[in-house]
């Protein structure tokens, strides 16, 4: 039977991300959400200048990235190597971008780790959020990161609910998340490793591994 899977060590490959040393240290991936900033200003001036560029204040972009002109990169921010950053993104800061990751067109990142390999390609809003390795958005699917009243967002799956003191959470992709094309992510959405979600879907709360998620009423482990 598929997993509810919540912590650090059970969603990701901690190898696969710059950010190791800042999730290693948490049991919740959420629990990094709020010391991403203070974690690139800290690791950016440390990284290989033979490697990096630093274009701007609090801006570290390897070498071998591209990022294209009319992209918008603010402060701060790491793009790590291989990285594409395409056309009219636009990265508002705080956001870590892992090796081969691709940011489309028209997407916008705040307050993210994108582990390596991740695509966010096409129209794409994530925000306070964390992507792990080889996890894929498609099309027009987004993270909401804020309730609509308001209130403090509260993780629930069907065995616990687990206050994160958090009004701004948008969603926890384990590795290997497939997320279908017009999909909301709600406040607090956590889904686990290798599982997938439906085109034009609406999601919230605990998503288990190895799963497919159709819709609330109809989540089935993949065979």
């Amino acid at each position: 039977m598929a997993k509810n899977i919540i912590k650090v060590n059970e969603l990701y490959d901690l190898t696969k991300t710059i950010a190791l040393d800042l999730l290693s240290s948490k049991e919740y991936p959420w629990e990094a959400l709020a010391e991403i900033k203070d974690f690139i200003l800290k690791l950016g001036p440390t990284l290989d200048t033979e490697e990096f560029d630093n274009p701007s204040e609090g801006v570290w972009i390897a070498k071998d990235a591209k990022v294209f002109p009319s992209a918008y990169i603010g402060s701060p921010c790491i793009i790590d190597h291989g990285a594409e950053v395409r056309h009219c993104a636009f990265i508002r800061g705080s956001a870590i971008v892992g090796k081969n990751s691709v940011v489309g067109n028209s997407t916008e990142l705040k307050n993210v780790i994108l582990f390596d390999n991740v695509q966010v390609p096409h129209y794409n809003y994530v925000g306070d959020s964390v992507l792990g390795y080889k996890s894929h958005m498609g099309a027009g699917s987004i993270t909401s990161n804020v309730k609509s009243d308001k209130t403090l967002v509260v993780v629930k799956s069907s065995e616990e609910e687990i206050p994160t003191g958090l009004k701004k959470f948008g969603a926890m992709l384990g590795d290997f998340v497939e997320v279908g094309c017009n999909s909301v992510l709600n406040p607090g959405t956590v889904i686990g490793p290798h599982s997938n979600v439906y085109p034009t879907s609406c999601v919230r709360g605990v998503i288990p591994e190895n799963s497919i998620f159709k819709d609330k009423n109809n989540i089935v482990e993949k065979i």
